[in-house]
């Protein structure tokens, strides 16, 4: 009887648990609906739904004057009320905190109820790189948004990585560093992707202490959230990447030089421990024990070991004997630990990872414990040229974005055959949907359209660009369409590079302007502005960013144009006319200046005043605002103007200057008749980029009038001009 009794009373408190673990799925997702739309929480309904076949679902349906919307889960349900703010609503929630969402009056019924399930489990999103060219800067108030965005786009597997150098700082201290040895092996905060990529150490540092202790609490509320909106965060582990003075503690420990990293001088050079060695065992349980601690953990960690890198050696069995023993002490700290590794370095250095050597890496790790993701599909689809990653599981990836450059580029249409492909046949082991963008400067709608993928909603392309275009201006209208079709058909069509517009890159009098190749006519663009800007409002943030974002490109294009003129002229010895093209030039500088102060995310003022704010006193704002400066303009290494950015305040202080300086001394060679000293304005300009990255100076974009008035205005300025 007693046993009896036991029994039950265990049996009842595990169903309290998971009765628990569900009322809290509902709660997240009421409490995500008021900080989101905060008058309609009282209107919608959220419920357990139970998943069929396993399968993540959602369901929509109206029921005593609510909208009543259910899930297996509250990432399940996010999507289910994505689902109808989109297609009911006709609104588009942004990944930006402070851009509200737009609601109609009255909430629209569900005449039928809808039921949909999820094709795959794994959801994934982010890339290292984010965390500098995006999120840098961000507080609680940026990711609470984003993290929102992200469930109601169903992403369930995010990267999380905030805050490890705090961890990291304790392992070292442990170890025997100094606190001086180990804020300088870090780099700036902008930077610092790149350091936990093993690419770079100590660039812009050292690392403040200040930064390492905010971070650590801005992890924990991103990880309760996340995990709340049910989410499996992946987190860090330790992939071999130590600071070269560890040497000094244990000089007989095999420690190695990777190679050198996008042209870097060797001082910042990173330093490697083979996994063999048996301190790497030792770091590593003391790192997850000590992130554990912290963060706690869900057992999915990204390793990624010689990304962009040579590794000490290149025989497939030293590779092999790599993954093997990385992973032996990653199961030896965690024995539920499952391996998360980005294929990016296959890609990137596709003539040294050769098929051999890429079979060694993934066969060292027992099958089904290392996930792949493949990284760059809109490029290569790696599932392809590798037996499917030799069976293990992998995640197809959407990347879409360098550098957080500002400009229009993805081949979306294609990219979302190659998936529909992916979906049908990419074996077995396919087990996931995923982007690895690298900044967020950019139009949403790929992303969204990507994500929507993951599950069976069976939209057919031309309906998806209607809802689109319409939740975009929030009523229909045909001129709007007809712009999306042109944008998704002919304009979103090239594969995705660092590519930006001319007026972002370094002066060149003999360019070959392939960053600046966008695979289409002007002309073309020139339509989709046109037919945008036929809308009678722009009220909507959505649109907003349309306007400006399809605006610049076209402004950015016709510069490219004229420049290519004015090299001419100066060929020619045609003065008057060069003169004019130096006119037209800097106008077009002047009136892309205005465009982008219409929108704060697309200005300096904010990027810079965002990293100020992070600091306690003006020498620690000052430090945060150089990271802020110099990553976003000659970066480092060979990397000048990587992270371009079509930016109002960096336009007239940054680009504008330079272009000043060319025109300037172009003009002057033609008037003196001499050769034009490409090396003397090199020089020239290297002195202003370097005064102006350590500079303080005030940036401020002030718009003037407004969006609408102003952009057809530029529209009946340049409409003859584009061809």
């Amino acid at each position: 009887m007693m046993k009896k009794s036991i029994y039950l009373f265990v049996c009842l408190f595990f169903l309290s648990l998971m009765a628990g673990a569900k009322g809290k799925d509902v709660a997240s997702m009421q409490a995500l609906v008021k900080r989101l739309i905060p008058s309609y929480s009282e209107k919608i309904q959220f419920k357990e739904l139970k998943p069929v076949n396993g399968k993540d679902c959602f369901q929509l349906e109206s029921g005593q004057n609510k909208i009543v919307i259910s899930g297996n889960n509250a990432n399940s349900m996010a999507m289910g009320l994505n689902y109808y703010l989109k297609y009911y609503c006709l609104t588009t929630v942004s990944w930006y905190a402070d851009i509200p969402v737009e609601m109609p009056d009255t909430l629209p019924a569900v005449k039928n109820k809808i039921r949909v399930e999820a094709k795959v489990d794994k959801r994934f999103f982010l890339n290292y790189c984010t965390y500098g060219y995006t999120m840098t800067w961000w507080q609680w108030k940026d990711w609470e948004r984003f993290i929102d965005w992200m469930a109601l786009n169903g992403i369930n597997m995010p990267l999380a990585i905030t805050g490890q150098e705090a961890v990291w700082y304790k392992v070292w201290r442990k170890l025997g560093l100094s606190d001086q040895e180990i804020r300088s092996y870090f780099t700036g905060p902008t930077y610092l992707p790149w350091h936990r990529m093993a690419n770079i150490d100590g660039w812009n540092g050292p690392l403040p202490m200040e930064w390492l202790d905010n971070q650590v609490e801005l992890q924990k509320k991103i990880l309760s959230r996340e995990r709340e909106l049910s989410m499996k965060p992946v987190l860090p582990a330790f992939a071999g990447h130590v600071p070269g003075v560890l040497k000094r503690i244990y000089p007989d420990a095999n420690i190695q030089y990777l190679s050198k990293w996008a042209g870097f001088e060797d001082a910042y050079r990173c330093s490697f421990l083979n996994p063999e060695d048996p301190l790497f065992a030792k770091i590593q349980k003391q790192f997850l024990q000590e992130q554990t601690r912290l963060f706690g953990t869900d057992h999915i960690y990204g390793l990624d070991p010689f990304n962009e890198v040579d590794p000490p050696s290149w025989e497939p069995d030293y590779l092999r004997k790599v993954s093997s023993d990385m992973y032996r002490t990653l199961t030896a700290a965690d024995s539920k630990a499952i391996w998360l590794q980005m294929t990016w370095m296959f890609y990137f250095d596709r003539a040294k990872w050769t098929a051999p050597r890429i079979e060694a890496l993934l066969k060292g790790v027992p099958q089904d414990k290392m996930y792949l993701l493949d990284y760059h599909c809109e490029n290569t689809e790696l599932w392809k040229t590798t037996e499917r990653f030799h069976g293990q599981p992998y995640i197809w990836c959407y990347l879409g974005n360098f550098g957080g450059n500002t400009t229009l580029t993805g081949n979306v249409k294609e990219s979302g055959k190659r998936l529909d492909n992916a979906l049908i046949n990419g074996g077995a082991n396919f087990k996931g949907v995923g982007s690895t963008l690298e900044g967020l400067d950019v139009m949403q709608f790929p992303y969204e359209y990507i994500f929507e993928k993951a599950w069976n909603l069976k939209n057919e392309n031309a309906a998806w660009l209607e809802s689109l275009a319409d939740r975009h201006v929030g009523y229909a209208s045909q001129p709007v369409r007809e712009a999306w079709d042109i944008l998704f058909n002919q304009i979103y069509v090239q594969v995705p590079k660092t590519l930006g517009v001319l007026p972002n890159f370094r002066p060149v009098m003999k360019d070959s302007y392939k960053r600046s190749d966008n695979g289409y006519q002007n002309a073309t663009l020139l339509k989709v502005w046109a037919k945008l800007l036929q809308a009678p409002d722009c009220k909507r943030d959505a649109m907003r960013v349309d306007v400006i974002t399809v605006g610049r490109q076209l402004l950015g294009n016709h510069f490219l144009n004229v420049k290519k003129e004015f090299d001419q002229m100066y060929a020619e010895k045609d003065l008057p006319a060069l003169k004019a093209r130096a006119a037209e030039m800097k106008e077009i500088l002047n009136d892309l200046e205005s465009l982008n102060a219409f929108h704060p995310y697309c200005t300096l003022d904010k990027w810079i005043a965002d990293a100020r704010a992070l600091g306690d006193g003006p020498q620690l704002k000052d430090y945060y605002e150089k990271n802020a400066r110099n990553l976003i303009t000659t970066w480092g290494g060979r990397l000048n103007d990587y992270a371009s950015r079509t930016w109002a305040g960096l336009i007239k202080d940054y680009y504008s200057k330079r272009w000043n300086m060319y025109m300037d001394a172009v003009i002057l060679a033609a008037e003196s008749d001499k050769e034009f000293d490409q090396k003397k304005l090199d020089k020239e300009i290297d002195a202003f980029e370097n005064s102006w990255v350590n500079s303080t100076n005030p940036v401020k974009a002030e718009p003037k009038g407004e969006l609408l008035t102003y952009a057809r205005f530029l529209l009946k300025k340049y409409e003859n001009r584009i061809k």
